[in-house]
C-alpha cells in the first residue's frame, strides 16, 4: 500500500448521469474512496494547457454505494494535472479529435508527474476494433478497409460475416451479413461512406449465441472470469445496451491463451486496465479506453476488481 493517501484525478462524463450499479468508473472511485484517496473530478471541459503545463479545474468528489444518492461535490479550484498521483482516463467514445486532444493534456500532465490509466499514447495508438491486427494468430480472418468491392469479396469468399464501423461503441451499426443478402451492397455503402471510410468486416463466428466474452485485464493479468454479454433473441449483437444478458463464466483454456499474447503487449504500452472482447476462441476487441464489466463480475464472484487495478497503480508509482 502507499505511504500516504493518493492524489487520484478522474476525467469521465457527468457522475450525475451513470448507472452506479453497472458503472466500472463508479467501482473504481468506490475503492478509491475506501482507501482515503483523496478525489479530483474532471469533465473535458475542465482540462486545459497554458504554457505547455496541464492544468484542471478540480472539483473534489465524495462517493457512496448507494443507488440513490452516489456523489457529493466539494471544493472547486484550479491545479497542476502533473501534481496528482494518479489520472483515470475514463470517459467514454465517441473516440474523436476531442478524445485525441485530451489525450495530449494528458501525456503533458504525465510529464507533470502524473501516472495515467491507461497510457495517453496507447489510447491514441490502439482503436478498439483495428488493434486486433497487431494479434491476427488470435482473430477470425478481419478485413479493414474503404473498398466496397474488397467488402463484396470478402463476403463472396467467407458465406456470412460481420460489418462494422471502427468507431462504434455498444453495438451500434453492427450488421451480420449472408451471401446473397440483398442489402449488403447498401450495409457497404452506408459503412464506408460510399468508399470515403475505413470500416471492418469479420468472418461470423457462431459462437456469438453462447455470449460475447469481456475479459479485463490489470496490468497484463487477466481476471479469472469473463462476462459473457449474451444476444437477446431477436438480436446479433452481444452489447447490454443492445439487450445482451449477461452471465459471468471462467476462463477457458482458449481464452488463457489469447491473454497471454495480448496481455504482455498492452502492459508495456502502458495498459494498466483493458477489457478484451472474445467470441468462442477468436479475439474480436481490444478496448483500452473505458471498458466495463467490472461490478457484474465483483457481484457475481464476490470480488474486488478496482483493487486490483489500485494495487497495480500503486506499483508503478515513484
Amino acid at each position: 500500500m502507499a505511504e500516504k493517501a493518493l492524489r487520484i484525478g478522474i476525467v469521465m462524463d457527468p457522475i450525475g448521469s451513470i448507472t452506479p450499479k453497472k458503472d466500472s468508473s463508479f467501482a473504481m472511485l468506490l475503492e478509491a474512496s475506501r482507501r482515503d484517496a483523496e478525489i479530483h473530478y474532471f469533465e473535458l471541459e475542465d482540462l486545459c494547457l497554458l504554457s505547455g503545463t496541464a492544468i484542471g479545474f478540480s472539483t473534489r468528489l465524495t462517493v457512496r454505494d448507494d443507488n440513490d444518492d452516489w456523489f457529493e461535490f466539494g471544493e472547486r479550484r484550479q491545479l497542476e494535472l502533473g501534481e496528482l498521483d494518479v489520472i483515470l482516463m475514463r470517459k467514454d467514445p465517441p473516440f474523436n479529435m476531442e478524445y485525441v486532444y485530451t489525450t495530449y493534456i494528458l501525456d503533458r500532465a504525465k510529464a507533470g508527474g502524473a501516472v495515467i490509466v491507461n497510457a495517453p499514447q496507447a489510447l491514441r495508438d490502439m482503436n478498439e476494433k483495428a488493434y486486433t491486427a497487431w494479434f491476427p494468430e488470435c482473430t477470425p480472418p478481419t478485413l479493414i478497409t474503404r473498398s466496397m468491392q474488397q467488402m463484396k469479396a470478402f463476403l463472396a469468399e467467407h458465406k456470412r460475416i460481420v460489418v462494422k464501423p471502427l468507431d462504434g461503441m455498444g453495438g451500434r451499426s453492427i450488421f451480420v451479413i449472408q451471401k446473397g443478402d440483398n442489402n449488403a451492397n447498401v450495409i457497404f455503402e452506408t459503412l464506408t461512406d460510399y468508399g470515403r471510410r475505413f470500416a471492418m468486416a469479420q468472418v461470423y463466428v457462431p459462437e456469438i449465441t453462447l455470449g460475447d466474452k469481456r475479459i479485463l485485464l490489470i496490468d497484463g493479468v487477466a481476471v479469472p472470469y469473463a462476462l459473457a454479454r449474451i444476444p437477446a433473441g431477436d438480436d446479433n449483437r452481444g452489447n447490454i445496451v443492445a439487450g445482451a444478458t449477461t452471465k459471468g463464466q471462467e476462463l477457458s483454456a482458449a481464452d488463457r491463451r489469447i491473454c497471454d499474447q495480448v496481455g504482455p503487449v498492452l502492459r508495456d504500452q502502458g495498459v494498466l486496465f483493458a477489457g478484451i472482447d472474445v467470441i468462442g476462441d477468436y479475439l474480436t476487441e481490444v478496448n483500452v479506453t473505458s471498458p466495463t464489466g467490472i461490478r457484474e463480475l465483483d457481484r457475481e464472484f464476490d470480488l474486488n476488481i478496482a483493487s486490483l487495478m489500485f494495487d497495480a497503480i500503486e506499483r508503478r508509482l515513484p
